[in-house]
């Protein structure tokens, strides 16, 4: 019964393709039938998150990242760079767990529930946390693929500058992609090819994660599967990969990255969640009403 149930949720969180709903599938899992301490979806931990991340390397190239957004790419660093900070700061101001709002400044600046699953083993982050963040995202995703549309339609936004408006302020590339694509076709192409100038600064939000959350640490602990992720990266730029072999690598990475969701889920302790505030859903609010505004500027006159 208990393989047969992992078996069915696991099954269910790949066919939803949703971070949240894996995550919740995991809960479900233990709550439902309690395994044992030493059953192996506790002891793996993040390794399949990891091997995700890797994987996800190998479907960015960096020669055409820049190609692709170059005439947004310094403004995209900017916005980058500037949502993930104020995210930080705000969060201190706030007094949020730093874990916590580390998480929502990185998924609220690159790529909402990937960036936030590639740190969370850096940083440590509990499974609690990771559920609170990607709760919190997936709720903003949401509305955004609902609301996106509306407010292009009624500020006349042309195709494009719905597509980078899109590509700016929402979390998610699913559901960038998604609010993008019922405005228009041009407008999911567009907000694609920009999305993906965010998904490069991954690189250094590894890098930075680990600065300031391991600085203290032996050097022998460097998260490894960040350089595997750097490798692959360099492994398709230097390769270039064809169009089919990337969608490969994004459907296999996707199924490990859930996989390992459900497997952070299973180890769910609803005592520490009541030591949670109502705050990271403040700061998350904070940062997008900020953001929203600032990308629909950055499009509409630059």
């Amino acid at each position: 019964m208990l393989y047969f149930t992992f078996a069915f949720l696991v099954l269910a969180s790949l066919y939803s393709g949703n971070a949240a709903l894996a995550i919740f599938a995991g809960i479900l899992f233990t709550y439902l039938l309690q395994p044992p301490a030493t059953f192996f979806t506790r002891r793996i931990g993040t390794m399949p998150l990891q091997i995700g991340i890797v994987l996800l390397g190998a479907t960015i190239s960096l020669p055409y990242a820049i190609d692709v957004s170059s005439d947004y790419l310094p403004w995209i660093s900017l916005f980058v760079i500037v949502s993930f900070f104020t995210g930080l700061i705000l969060g201190k101001l706030l007094g949020i767990h730093r874990r916590i709002a580390f998480l929502l400044s990185s998924g609220a600046a690159i790529c909402g529930g990937t960036a936030m699953a590639a740190v969370a083993p850096i940083i440590k982050a509990k499974p609690q946390e990771l559920l609170i963040a990607m709760t919190i995202v997936f709720l903003l995703n949401a509305v955004a693929i609902i609301l996106f549309p509306i407010i292009g339609g009624y500020l006349e936004m042309t195709n494009f500058e719905f597509g980078a408006w899109s590509a700016l302020a929402i979390h998610d590339t699913s559901s960038v992609i998604g609010s993008a694509t019922i405005f228009s076709n041009e407008s999911a192409q567009v907000a694609a090819t920009l999305k993906l100038g965010r998904t490069v600064w991954l690189i250094p939000l590894l890098l930075i994660a680990n600065w300031i959350f391991n600085k203290q640490t032996e050097a022998t602990k460097f998260p490894r599967f960040i350089i595997f992720f750097i490798l692959a990266i360099i492994a398709n730029t230097v390769f270039n990969f064809n169009e089919q072999a990337i969608n490969i690598f994004q459907i296999i990475s996707k199924g490990f990255l859930l996989v390992g969701l459900f497997c952070i889920g299973s180890q769910f302790d609803t005592n520490e969640l009541k030591s949670l505030s109502g705050k990271p859903f403040i700061l998350a609010l904070i940062i997008w009403a900020a953001v929203i505004p600032s990308a629909y500027f950055l499009v509409k006159y630059f």
